[in-house]
């Protein structure tokens, strides 16, 4: 066995005061344990993401009737409850796993050398995010599953995604000034489309919204959609055109690049992006004929969040940000991580 470290009283002091700070001066880690800690934090925002919808599928979203106790004289779900409290407590619980995860990635981008203030303000980022989103859980119980909510717990959510990709991506790169891949028009088209994904989201929560899986058991009012002419067909159907808009895009975007010879990164995000739209819309279109099974609708939420990243990815591919000539060295190690 080693020496015991010999802390003194000062240390202690320090580590109480600026516990990250004290972490960072006793440890560096390398560049790829920042980028698997700010992989797991994305990873675990798509978990909690799938397990909350898990949650309304299963029709367990009042398993715990009150927030922040799962009771009112219970902090965890109890046996009375049966299987709804044990999957809604669950979903709580599994708050507290993401926010280790994105704790791990603040504290790896802090302990970073040198210090990476913008990697660790995307981590802090997430974590105001994930403390935002966790109140309104909690406010999305209390209202009992209202569905506007319940729409705002889910954009929520995918802003929370957008920050974790944004991280993961930067944590691959180094911090010199962007340098564009693709001319201005094409990066144009690119916006384009991920305003077309952002709305093909926000509709997507309407028509959940609309429809008939509520979350709970009992009666939960669904969204009114008669002040805009609509019925959860009529949303739906307008759910699809934008998804195709977005589709088309993808592959517009693809021939785009393939004809002015872009780079290899653009060109393999837009292939990914546009496979995942494929099997994503394939999956939409046989839950909407099938009268939306929960295991469907469970995998296009998940799709969702798939295809929100490859089109996050492929705006970010559309610039490069090289390593300084000075962290080169330390960088060699990693040479070998493949974008996932």
């Amino acid at each position: 066995m080693g020496p015991v470290p010999n802390v003194t009283r000062a240390d202690v002091a320090q580590a109480a005061r600026n516990p990250l700070a004290f972490i960072a001066e006793r440890w560096t880690p390398t560049q790829r344990t920042v980028q698997r800690a700010a992989f797991i934090s994305l990873a675990m925002t798509v978990v909690i993401v799938v397990t909350g919808g898990a949650v309304r599928l299963t029709g367990s979203g009042l398993g715990c009737p009150t927030w922040p106790k799962c009771t009112q004289d219970s902090l965890t779900a109890t046996s009375e409850m049966g299987f709804h409290g044990v999957v809604e407590f669950g979903n709580r619980m599994l708050t507290y796993v993401l926010c280790a995860a994105v704790g791990w990635a603040i504290i790896a981008a802090r302990s970073q050398k040198p210090m990476r203030r913008s990697l660790t303000r995307l981590g802090w980022a997430q974590f105001w995010l994930v403390m935002g989103n966790a109140v309104l859980g909690g406010i999305v119980v209390l209202v009992g599953l209202n569905p506007y909510t319940v729409a705002a717990h889910f954009l929520l959510s995918s802003a929370l995604i957008a920050v974790a990709a944004v991280m993961w991506q930067r944590s691959r790169e180094g911090d010199a000034e962007p340098r564009p891949l693709v001319g201005k028009a094409v990066a144009q088209l690119v916006w384009f489309l991920v305003a077309a994904s952002g709305l093909l989201i926000a509709v997507g929560t309407v028509v959940t919204g609309a429809g008939p899986h509520a979350g709970d058991s009992s009666d939960v009012p669904r969204m009114n959609l008669d002040p805009i002419g609509l019925d959860w067909e009529g949303v739906t159907k307008l759910h699809a055109v934008l998804a195709w808009i977005v589709v088309t895009l993808a592959f517009a975007l693809w021939f785009v690049l393939k004809a002015v010879d872009a780079p290899r990164g653009p060109l393999a995000r837009t292939r990914d992006l546009f496979l995942i739209l494929l099997a994503q819309g394939a999956i939409g279109y046989v839950q909407y004929f099938t009268d939306l099974p929960e295991i469907l609708v469970g995998l296009h939420m998940f799709g969702s969040c798939l295809v929100w990243i490859a089109v996050l990815r492929v705006l970010l591919s559309l610039r490069e940000r090289p390593h300084p000539a000075t962290e080169l060295p330390a960088q060699a190690d990693d040479s070998q991580l493949s974008a996932v």
